[in-house]
């Protein structure tokens, strides 16, 4: 998806995470992550779990939820 694509909205997105990618149900230009609540940009998203279907800022927040979980 290119930043500047004119159909993108300023708004949050609507996603489905997969294995090494992610699909887009809502157009939009961010998603929040799980942990922090912090908007990332979607060109900037690289962190997530398929399995919980969440988004995280940086691995820090991604390894911070797998210890609550796990925990």
């Amino acid at each position: 998806m290119n930043r500047f694509d004119p159909t993108r909205s300023a708004g949050e997105a609507r996603v489905r995470f997969l294995d090494n990618d992610f699909q887009i149900l809502s157009p939009g230009s961010f998603v929040r992550c799980a942990v922090t609540g912090q908007p990332i940009g979607l060109d900037d998203l690289k962190y997530w779990s398929v399995e919980r279907q969440e988004a995280y800022a940086d691995a820090a927040a991604s390894l911070k939820r797998h210890l609550e979980i796990a925990g």
